[in-house]
């Protein structure tokens, strides 16, 4: 027997004890639920208005900039005509001195009198024509064609890069490769765009444009394709039928003014923005027609922005230039950059394929900083540089 025995008090209601422990078990399990629900509730409105509240920081553009202004071709306007030079003043005629008596002669015949004798009004005539005539062929220089007048008011204004070598490293996935060359000549009526990439074991990849300088700018007649050793697939612009023709397939297609190939593309809108950079503004889009090896489309080029270029010379303010999407589900992305410290040419040109992958031309040569609308000449790049074979880096490389 214990000292001190114990004796469990009974509940004061009179239920048995186990009834009484397992009432109070829920109402503990209840009141931990409710406070697991409310400090839950209070965790996930915290949360709401942190996620609400945050700024991203150097976040990429979700969508391009909201157009603005959407451009398609039109005609190109003439240059200004140049003022002409002001005519040297006529001297006037001097006063002729009265002159000294003479002896009368002795008479003549009447006939002979009049031949010999000089009319009055005849120098004063001669000299009135003499005058008038440099008055009206001044008058015809000075006064422009009115022909020209309607044209360069609504006209594009346009200016084609000047000859010269370009060339380019290239880059996969942003790690360098090798160097690619863009051959231009423009003679200021006809061009010729060959690029040329040279691949190990496969052969050249060449893109070949050529045509003239019409009303619309840059006016392909044959674009070609030839990839390694295959044949080249050859399209034909015809100005005279208003067709596009291919070689790869027996199918035409029109040709609507201001067409262009995959390559010419870039040297138009290199063209018409040298020709009036104020005009590309960031939002305003610019329609071109391009062709290929055997179809055509519609491009819709957007201007982004002024950006910062870095590229084998050092660091170079570019205007960037995107493709939007060519229709529904379009996933391949074409950007490009134009520099005014090389006479707006490329100094930039990026393609992203659908699977991800980056193919990526950066200028290769010195970017010294000259006038805006001055072309770079091919002796300013580095003659140390050894040029090397490239990668297929150009628009829609991957097309078969």
């Amino acid at each position: 027997m214990s000292l001190f025995p114990f004796r469990r008090p009974r509940p004061a209601s009179g239920e048995p004890p186990d009834a009484a422990s397992e009432s109070a078990t829920p109402r503990r399990w209840a009141r931990w639920v409710l406070v697991v629900l409310i400090v839950a509730g209070l965790h996930w409105s915290a949360m709401r208005w942190i996620d609400h509240n945050r700024q991203p920081t150097n976040a990429p553009p979700e969508a391009p900039p909201v157009q603005v202004e959407l451009l398609t071709p039109k005609p190109i306007a003439p240059p200004a005509p140049q003022p002409p030079k002001p005519a040297a003043p006529v001297p006037a005629p001097a006063a002729p001195k009265p002159a000294a008596p003479t002896p009368k002669p002795a008479p003549a015949p009447a006939a002979v009198l009049t031949a010999a004798t000089p009319q009055p009004d005849a120098p004063a005539a001669a000299s009135g024509v003499a005058a008038s005539a440099p008055a009206s062929g001044a008058a015809q220089v000075q006064a422009p064609s009115p022909a020209l007048q309607p044209a360069a008011a609504s006209g594009d204004k346009f200016s084609v890069p000047p000859t010269g070598e370009l060339r380019y490293d290239t880059l996969v996935n942003g790690v360098m490769n090798q160097t690619g060359t863009i051959h231009w000549v423009n003679d200021g009526q006809h061009y010729e765009m060959v690029v040329s990439i040279p691949l190990p074991f496969v052969g050249p990849y060449v893109y070949s444009s050529k045509g003239h300088i019409d009303g619309f700018g840059i006016a392909p007649e044959q674009y070609s394709e030839q990839r390694g050793r295959r044949a080249a697939d050859i399209a034909i612009f015809n100005r005279e039928t208003k067709q596009i023709v291919y070689t790869k397939t027996p199918q035409s297609q029109p040709l609507a003014d201001g067409a262009q190939d995959r390559f010419s593309v870039v040297m138009q809108l290199a063209s018409l923005v040298r020709g009036a950079p104020d005009k590309y503004k960031p939002g305003v889009t610019r329609q071109f027609s391009v062709a290929d090896n055997d179809s055509n489309e519609i491009w819709p080029i957007e201007t982004v922005g002024d950006e910062t270029v870095q590229a084998r010379g050092g660091f170079t303010s570019a205007r960037h230039f995107t493709r939007l999407p060519r229709k529904e589900g379009d996933r391949r992305k074409l950007d490009i950059w134009l520099a005014p410290s090389i006479g707006w040419l490329p100094v930039r040109i990026l393609q992203t394929e659908p699977s991800g992958m980056q193919i990526e031309l950066l200028w290769a040569g010195k970017l010294t900083p000259s006038p805006a609308g001055q072309a770079v000449t091919p002796g300013t790049q580095d003659a140390s540089e050894e040029s090397a074979p490239a990668a297929p880096a150009t628009p829609d490389a991957d097309k078969p």
